[in-house]
């Protein structure tokens, strides 16, 4: 079983680019020019100087002892809320930056949830000195007000979706428009393993320097470098997609994809793909899809504003449909605490999206021996009015 894209864009049956007459230029031109662009050892190289200089790279793999002792297994964090900017997001906006470059882009758009991806795109903007939009939903931009103002501090204009649920798809929605109407100088920095190909897949490669590094980090640490189980939320999915990417073939790793559950699966405010998804096209790709009987998109719904999207990455449906990675679904408060509980165990804040993944601990035994490598993919910094208005701090 391939679990890697094929020569058309596919993984199994998922993927594809499902777009407008008007953005095949565009795409096209990205498709037949990205895995040449990335092997060029000039692109390499300011690839990876700038993955160590700027972000920050390598991330610790942190073996977290007292999480381990209270869930009797071997707990490592992969750290990327220590990257610049807090987030797995930026190592894919240096990719796409270096990438828009080469075509001789000048102008960048984005959409962004949590505001994560559109920090690392306006951050990146900044650095190279190019234009800058970020489309965002008008609720997300409420909920996260702090992510907002460092947007606009680099430079970049926020403009919000005032459609549909106002979130990650409709922010989506508005960047796709933005692009047909600016074809020739506008590259789009997608922040998900998600889009029309070959978007799911550069994605991937950018952010496979996570898991590149947990192997030589965990022979470091344990003498071998496959674990037993590698953990990631899910959302889009970039951060899973870069933390799973160079285990998907090793039939001893375990793969756990957690989803946001909301109030629960069944509640009618939920964001678990897996289980409540279809197949189905959502922003240029096939995919699993939350949508009622007659193909209208699901309103998702998480406390989590990098989670809340009704859909899944190509890649991650067809793990999902294969049964190669288990799938996991989390509810609102499981998250909470488990954010919490590292905080007071280990010291370390996390996203609220990453502390979906930490909550696994409650549902799911491990053996003593197991290594289980989870992905924390961001810091809680953007997710503090959060966590005071939900434990009453």
């Amino acid at each position: 079983m391939n679990y890697n894209v094929n020569e058309k864009g596919y993984y199994g049956e998922f993927g594809g680019a499902f777009i407008p007459e008007m953005l095949y230029p565009n795409v096209e031109e990205l498709r037949q020019n990205y895995l040449k662009v990335m092997a060029e050892p000039s692109f390499q190289e300011e690839f990876n100087q700038l993955l160590k200089d700027y972000v920050g790279r390598p991330s610790p793999l942190y073996f977290a002892k007292r999480l381990s002792e209270k869930y009797n297994t071997k707990i490592y964090l992969k750290r990327e809320d220590l990257n610049h900017t807090g987030a797995h997001k930026i190592n894919n906006t240096i990719g796409q930056i270096l990438m828009a470059k080469r075509l001789g882009k000048t102008r960048i758009i984005a959409e962004t949830g949590a505001g994560q991806h559109g920090v690392a795109t306006a951050t990146v903007c900044a650095l190279m000195g190019l234009e800058c939009i970020v489309y965002m939903g008008e609720i997300d931009i409420a909920r996260q007000a702090p992510n907002v103002a460092r947007m606009k501090m680099l430079g970049a204009s926020v403009v919000p979706a005032k459609s549909g649920s106002r979130t990650l798809k409709d922010a989506t929605n508005e960047a796709i428009r933005d692009w047909i109407n600016n074809p020739v100088n506008t590259h789009y920095i997608i922040g998900s393993a998600i889009g029309p190909h070959p978007y799911p897949d550069m994605v991937t490669r950018f952010q496979a320097v996570i898991s590149e590094e947990i192997k030589w980090q965990l022979k470091e640490h344990e003498g071998r470098e496959n674990p037993d189980y590698v953990v990631a939320c899910i959302g889009g999915g970039s951060n899973a997609a870069g933390t799973y990417y160079h285990f998907l073939h090793e039939k001893d790793v375990n793969i756990i994809a957690v989803e946001a559950a909301g109030h629960g699966v069944d509640s009618g405010e939920s964001a678990a793909t897996s289980v409540l998804g279809n197949e189905g096209v959502i922003h240029g790709c096939k995919t699993l899809l939350m949508q009622t009987k007659d193909g209208q998109i699901t309103e998702p719904y998480s406390i989590s504003a990098g989670l809340d999207y009704p859909g899944v990455g190509p890649m991650h449906a067809h793990l999902c449909k294969t049964g190669r990675a288990e799938f996991m679904a989390i509810t609102d408060d499981d998250a909470m605490n488990a954010g919490l509980e590292l905080c007071k165990l280990e010291g370390i804040i996390p996203a609220i999206e990453s502390s979906h993944a930490l909550a696994i601990f409650e549902q799911k035994s491990f053996k003593p021996d197991d290594v289980v490598v989870v992905s924390l993919s961001g810091r809680g910094d953007k997710d503090l009015q959060n966590y005071i208005d939900y434990f009453k701090i």
